[in-house]
């Protein structure tokens, strides 16, 4: 009797044993499993994280080159329109500057057809003289008006960049490269000559 108690005695602790050694084995694996997870999880986590780093970069320089691309864009459209409209303007104000001068010159063209029918019925020279005289200072004025001045001559050394040379005539030392006459009247505008003097210089 005492026997059978022993025996089952042992195989109540063998069973306990086993079951405990179970429970260990299981834990264990469980907690094998865990780890294996998260360690997968951190290996995906930080494979992901470089992936969306890159993209959001991409994205960034992608922005960043629309946006230069549409500021060039725009640039070039205003260069081009201020470039046409400067050229319209400047074409603009040739014309208004052609027909301003036209205009000025209307009243000397009027006084100068009066004048020729003034010839024509004038008894005296005396007359003619006179209306001739008030056209040209007309002239002179408009002349002026527009900027426009008689180039010296006679008496001043002769210089290249306003008077042409059409004879030499012999004089004394003193008069050497002097303009002694003009046979053509030379004009300036502001500092641009719009026609040379034609001069005669001392040799």
């Amino acid at each position: 009797m005492a026997e059978d108690n022993n025996i089952e005695e042992q195989k109540v602790e063998n069973a306990e044993e086993q079951t405990v050694e179970a429970t260990a084995e299981t834990a264990e694996a469980a907690a094998s499993e865990t780890a294996e997870t998260t360690d997968s999880e951190a290996e995906e986590t930080a494979t992901a994280e470089p992936v969306d780093e890159r993209d959001a970069k991409i994205a960034e320089l992608e922005a960043q080159v629309a946006a230069q691309k549409d500021q060039y864009l725009r640039l070039y459209a205003e260069f081009d329109n201020y470039k046409k409209r400067t050229l319209k303007e400047k074409a603009e104000l040739i014309q208004t500057a052609g027909k301003n001068v036209l205009e000025q010159m209307l009243p000397l063209i009027d006084d100068v057809e009066r004048a020729m029918v003034s010839v024509q019925k004038a008894d005296s020279v005396d007359g003619v003289k006179e209306g001739i005289d008030l056209i040209y200072s007309k002239f002179v004025k408009f002349l002026d008006s527009n900027n426009v001045k008689e180039i010296e001559t006679v008496g001043l050394p002769f210089n290249t960049d306003f008077h042409e040379a059409v004879a030499q005539v012999p004089m004394g030392e003193d008069k050497k490269g002097v303009v002694i006459d003009c046979t053509q009247k030379g004009y300036i505008m502001g500092e641009k000559v719009v026609r040379f003097a034609k001069v005669v210089i001392g040799a």
